[in-house]
């Protein structure tokens, strides 16, 4: 892992998440841990409207504390229940906690790559819809990040298991002199949780 990313990950504190969000948390960490345990893939889907901001914070965090923890044979995906673009202030976001990020060519749909570290293959990321061809088509697990999704989607074709761990939208703060601010604080908390669930994984 990129050591400016390591320094930031590592000083993320679970200790002061609420029980609330615990709760939403542990039965995720048992999936996970469950599938690990049984040398079984671990495919997780993270679901939100627009698949650009929320689901690809808790897909990309997911998938470098997966790494952090060394829970092998994570894959980590992200999609929307509509495809737009991934909004620009989050891989900006991204880069200021210490990810390397390197856009394609310009399109109303540009597709990143996100490097946590120098030897692992790039998170590529880009807005797409849940069962976009490069999702998995079963065996995974759906992860709910926002309400309106949560609700508007209420079957995910292919899924085992289905968690609702949803985020307050940092889209409200566009435009606005707070959204550098807002948009760190989404992904500092994504990532403590991301953090807390594979903390929780014993191999």
């Amino acid at each position: 892992m990129f050591s400016a990313l390591q320094n930031y990950f590592e000083k993320l504190d679970t200790s002061n998440l609420a029980q609330e969000r615990k709760l939403l948390l542990n039965p995720l960490a048992k999936y996970i841990e469950e599938k690990a345990a049984a040398n079984y893939p671990i495919r997780l889907n993270f679901i939100c409207t627009h698949n650009s901001r929320r689901s690809h914070l808790a897909q990309i965090w997911a998938q470098t504390a997966a790494a952090y923890y060394n829970v092998q044979s994570t894959q980590c995906f992200s999609g929307g229940t509509e495809a737009t673009a991934l909004y620009p202030m989050v891989a900006t976001t991204l880069k200021e906690a210490g990810f390397k990020i390197s856009k394609g060519v310009e399109s109303n749909n540009p597709t990143y790559k996100i490097y946590f570290s120098e030897t692992a293959v790039p998170i590529v990321a880009f807005s797409k819809k849940y069962d976009d061809a490069v999702n998995p088509k079963h065996n995974f697990a759906a992860i709910m990040t926002c309400s309106q999704a949560d609700t508007g989607c209420p079957f995910v074709a292919g899924a085992e298991k289905r968690f609702s761990i949803t985020y307050e939208d940092p889209k409200t703060s566009d435009g606005t002199p707070f959204q550098q601010e807002i948009y760190e604080a989404r992904s500092k908390q994504i990532a403590t949780e991301m953090k807390y669930v594979f903390s929780k994984i014993n191999l």
